[in-house]
């Protein structure tokens, strides 16, 4: 079997082999079998490249409200059977799971369009040239340059012995240049996510953070405090991944969520963000196209934000909205829980859709009486998952804006604020676009608590 090439038939016979030796109540298989690229670049050249071709098979035995899983990566028959025999082992050793549900029967999975067979076929000669136009962009402006490019080429597939199949293959590319000011005190940076390398328009990307680092050299000295911000999509996006955690209807109705009721239960049917936020995911759209069932964990192929749980695995994915114009309107929920409550399971995540207005960044600016533009944050970490307040730092580039005009870069700042609060106080957005796993627009929003001054550059 061709790793770089694993084929649905490929992916039947290596699953129908490895279950043919399972002696449990139940069994069930995953495989993730690509081949993932990188170059990166600095110092005005390319510093490394390489390629990794990888298979990841899970094996999970499951009787007597127990389960156990191997990884395994070798196909040999001998190999496998002995991955299920200690799958099996472990079953027998570990206690009894007060949240254990029954392994699914046969599901009717969509098809999704997310392969590209030129971000597939991409080579090293490819992304040599992408981080040519970084490096040129960054000569030609006496900038310092570095980045990375990736590719990667996956297919996924799961089954169990109850009948349930299912295969998928997708691709990734994503691209992105940090460049500096010989002084060190100008930073930008752009970056961009997309199924098709043809997407990635590198000198596009390298263009951006040329300017970004020029124009936020010799930044002034602002103090802390609330501001209105404008945060560009990815800023939007760094603080938005951790607020999926939240979108559980366990969490919430124990009582543990910014989405739980007081005195109990969620808020769901309740007005959580502003009037403009509308939130949901689409497998199906093509900007983000996610997996054809949940997977347990990762963001590759829309997996699942922060891992989906274990009892979700296999459930197909559709489409959910989760906010709509401010009013919160599902959260998911896993099949024990759904057994609990007697409610219907409800898939995780596998990509987030923010959507936002028609205008430009631009267009936010303009509309900023006093603010701060922000490029992105970083080292992002949670404070109070109840409030999903967080703390992080902005990074490479932030300027004050005044009366709709950027005035002057200004100096980095660790903030202590969150996404709950940022879509509360929506003032303004832009026309969304890709940014990561998401696809998210700009957001002009008051009263964003700059902690404290930061040396980050």
């Amino acid at each position: 079997m061709d790793r770089t090439t694993l084929t649905a038939k490929d992916a039947r016979a290596l699953t129908d082999r490895i279950l043919s030796f399972s002696q449990a109540e139940e069994c069930e298989v995953t495989v993730e079998a690509g081949t993932s690229a990188h170059t990166r670049f600095a110092a005005g050249d390319v510093t490394t490249a390489g390629t990794a071709t990888t298979l990841a098979i899970a094996i999970t035995s499951r009787g007597r409200r127990r389960s156990g899983t191997v990884q395994a990566s070798d196909t040999d028959a001998a190999s496998l059977e002995r991955a299920v025999r200690r799958s099996e082992e472990i079953l027998g050793l570990v206690p009894e799971s007060p949240e254990w549900v029954e392994g699914l029967g046969p599901q009717s999975y969509p098809a999704i369009e997310a392969y590209d067979a030129a971000t597939a076929g991409a080579g090293p000669e490819a992304r040599a040239e992408a981080a040519g136009a970084a490096v040129a962009a960054a000569r030609t402006s006496k900038l310092d340059a570095s980045g990375f490019l990736s590719t990667a080429v996956t297919a996924a597939a799961i089954a169990n012995r109850k009948g349930l199949f299912g295969f998928h293959r997708f691709t990734e590319a994503s691209f992105s240049t940090t460049m500096r000011t010989p002084d060190g005190t100008g930073s930008g940076w752009a970056g961009r996510s997309a199924t098709r390398f043809a997407e990635l328009r590198p000198p596009d990307v390298a263009a951006a953070a040329a300017k970004k680092a020029l124009s936020s050299a010799k930044p002034a000295a602002l103090d802390p405090g609330h501001y209105t911000v404008i945060l560009e999509p990815q800023a939007v996006a760094d603080l938005l991944q951790t607020m999926l955690g939240g979108l559980q209807a366990r969490a919430a109705d124990e009582g543990r969520s910014v989405f739980s009721r007081p005195g109990g239960g969620s808020r769901v049917g309740e007005k959580v963000f502003a009037e403009t936020v509308t939130l949901r995911s689409d497998p199906f759209d093509a900007r983000v196209p996610g997996r054809p069932w949940i997977a347990a964990g990762g963001f590759g192929g829309g997996g699942g934000f922060f891992g989906a749980a274990p009892q979700n695995t296999g459930l197909p994915a559709a489409k959910v909205t989760w906010v709509e114009k401010g009013t919160l309107r599902n959260l998911s929920v896993d099949r024990y829980w759904a057994q609990k409550t007697n409610a219907k399971p409800q898939p995780y995540p596998g990509s987030l859709i923010l959507e936002g207005g028609s205008g430009t960044l631009d267009d936010l600016v303009a509309g900023c009486e006093r603010g701060l533009l922000v490029t992105r944050f970083w080292y992002i970490r949670t404070l109070n998952p109840q409030t999903l307040q967080q703390t992080g730092l902005t990074r490479d580039g932030v300027w004050l804006v005044e009366k709709g005009k950027i005035v002057s870069p200004v100096n980095n700042f660790r903030f202590n604020d969150g996404p709950a609060a940022l879509l509360r106080n929506v003032e303004a957005m832009s026309a969304p676009v890709r940014a990561g796993r998401m696809v998210v627009p700009a957001i002009r929003a008051r009263d964003f608590n700059m902690a404290s001054r930061s040396d980050a550059v």
